[in-house]
């Protein structure tokens, strides 16, 4: 039996959470993972396992990248809040003030903050004739959405949007930018260059062979009751881009669901939601940092079979618990496993990463037995 690559730096406190991290691997249920958690600018745990590829032949190193999938999202919630900060945009602003298209069927009123917790009525593509490579042009995509009919009444209920998100959210940054810029651009020129940040939304070529090879679920995920926001969001032929051609996808910027990035850079960037900044440079006024704090909406999602108490594009804790103890922790999960998360009481910011794909919609065992056994020895 090969034996299993670790690259682990930790405070000794943390014992116990590093024998998870490495049992994780020991009973196949990773393949290549990082965990990364740091509080107040200390590295707490920087925790890399297993390889890069199926053969396993690379392990995983700091240099690695993963697709986060819905993680992402919560780098795009951090780039409208950018924005807010510059008072490009408000949250309490309509969606249509910044996009007049977007305001038809019933959006007129519909706050940039109601569309980033999830409310538009808007969790998939309606249009019969949608294919999966109809994603691939932006310019389309964001004016079906516009034109689109909600499927449940806008700011009655959250409905989450596994795909349209990035758009709704990319568009709004594009209009209000004062450069024109997409959330990719923004986040590589404000956030990731000036930082050393290792997050894309869009991974150029360059970069690709730096990828971990993932390992899709082994089982379907459990969707709940279906209706018409579930099926939009999930079920029909188009719901989803295309992967067919992986470089083509991983060059788009589909920054709900495709985002690249390592767990230390994710975790520092997270980090701007305890006090606004990051590596010492103050990004969000304290303002800002409780607009996007402060939940939304909460009760039954129409789309995902859970309670949540949506912010302003990321997810309060509480009801869940799936980011540690504390309820006003924040963060976001993706498809697979992998999650962000940012607890303003203790001040620890953290992210898991992974290649091998659970078929939990959120709350993987994996990551939250991390983040428990990292509260459990404070």
């Amino acid at each position: 039996m090969t034996s299993i690559p670790f690259d682990i730096k930790a405070v000794p406190r943390f014992g116990s959470l590093i024998d998870l991290f490495k049992n994780n691997f020991e009973n196949d249920l990773e393949l290549g993972a990082q965990f990364f958690a740091m509080q107040k600018g200390e590295i707490l745990v920087d925790l890399k396992g297993g390889w890069t590829d199926r053969a396993q032949k690379h392990p995983v190193t700091h240099e690695t990248l993963f697709s986060i999938f819905s993680a992402g999202k919560a780098v795009a919630a951090i780039i409208i809040a950018h924005l807010v900060d510059q008072d490009r945009i408000g949250y309490n602003q309509h969606v249509a003030s910044v996009w007049p298209e977007f305001g038809t069927h019933g959006k007129e009123t519909l706050s940039i903050a109601e569309l980033m917790s999830h409310q538009s009525g808007l969790s998939g593509i309606t249009e019969p004739d949608w294919t999966a490579m109809d994603w691939y042009d932006w310019e389309k995509t964001a004016q079906t959405l516009a034109a689109q009919s909600p499927i449940f009444e806008p700011k009655s209920a959250s409905g989450y949007s596994p795909q349209t998100y990035g758009f709704l959210a990319g568009e709004i940054a594009r209009r209000s930018d004062t450069h024109g810029r997409s959330l990719g651009a923004i986040l590589r020129q404000d956030f990731a260059q000036p930082h050393n940040l290792d997050i894309w939304i869009g991974l150029p070529a360059s970069e690709h062979e730096r990828c971990a090879d993932m390992m899709k679920p082994r089982r379907l995920a459990d969707l709940g009751d279906h209706n018409a926001a579930t099926s939009a969001a999930f079920l029909t032929k188009g719901a989803a881009p295309a992967r067919n051609n992986l470089a083509i996808w991983r060059e788009a910027e589909f920054a709900g669901s495709n985002c690249h990035a390592n767990a230390e850079s994710l975790s520092r960037l997270m980090a701007i939601l305890i006090d606004g900044k990051i590596n010492g440079e103050q990004f969000l006024a304290q303002d800002t940092l409780a607009e996007i704090r402060r939940p939304r909406i909460s009760g039954p999602d129409q789309v995902l079979p859970f309670d949540i108490n949506f912010c302003a594009g990321l997810m309060q804790n509480a009801p869940n618990f799936i980011y540690g103890p504390n309820p006003e922790a924040l963060g976001h999960s993706g498809w697979g496993g992998s999650c962000v998360f940012a607890d303003p009481d203790t001040g620890i910011s953290g992210a898991y990463v992974m290649s091998r794909q659970d078929n939990s919609l959120m709350g993987d065992k994996r990551p939250v037995g991390l983040i428990n056994a990292l509260y459990a020895a404070l």
